[in-house]
């Protein structure tokens, strides 16, 4: 029955409408308004089983900030695609204290070019950050695998978001709210939780309301 409701409920990653399954003729899942799309999956809960599930077909890293900031917990996984291409868009939710008071939530998401969720994240119509892109100083860096990688800032009228590139995948931090973005003022590592002997004691709170499908 779950694997039932999982596959009824696979939306299109960019306006979270149900798309059509695939068809003898066609391998693709297919959107109404976007066409052909990588699946949008459920979400799964904030748990060492939930993250399995996202990394059940692990086809790009799914990036955390490690260590998490001060008073900070996981607070769940998303991913687009299906099991003949594998994941092709992570997304890993993770809640705390905002510096300037009040609670935050944080998405990072990483995904292949084309898919879009990191751009429907940030409240955009396209799959990529837009026309002058980057044409600034970067706003932001963060660390992954021994290297700082620059982040610019993507206007955006209720939260804080920040895109680059990682080994030519898109990534995204989109934060809520906008001033919760005061925490990418020092570079904030990643970590890969697709990489094997890691020993995280990964602290769980509660789904973020922020998980995409949820």
């Amino acid at each position: 029955m779950a694997h039932d409701r999982r596959r009824r409920l696979h939306l299109c990653p960019r306006c979270g409408t149900p798309v059509r399954e695939p068809t003898a003729w066609s391998s693709a899942w297919r959107c109404e308004v976007h066409g052909e799309v990588h699946p949008l999956l459920p979400p799964f809960r904030p748990s060492r089983e939930g993250l399995d599930g996202l990394l059940r077909f692990p086809g790009v890293p799914v990036l955390a900030p490690w260590p998490l900031p001060a008073g900070w917990l996981m607070a769940g996984f998303a991913g687009a695609g299906d099991e003949r291409t594998g994941t092709r868009a992570a997304a890993v939710a993770v809640a705390g204290p905002n510096p300037l008071g009040g609670p935050a939530d944080m998405l990072v998401v990483t995904e292949d070019p084309g898919v879009g969720l990191g751009a429907a994240l940030a409240g955009l119509d396209g799959v990529d950050p837009g026309a002058g892109f980057a044409s600034a100083p970067p706003a932001a860096t963060v660390s992954f695998g021994k290297h700082d990688f620059p982040l610019w800032q993507v206007g955006s009228p209720d939260r804080a978001v920040f895109a680059g590139e990682i080994k030519g995948r898109w990534l995204w931090l989109v934060l809520w709210p906008d001033t919760a973005g005061v925490l990418l003022v020092e570079p904030l590592a990643l970590r890969d939780l697709r990489d094997p002997g890691q020993d995280l004691d990964l602290p769980f709170g509660a789904e973020s309301p922020r998980l995409p499908a949820r």
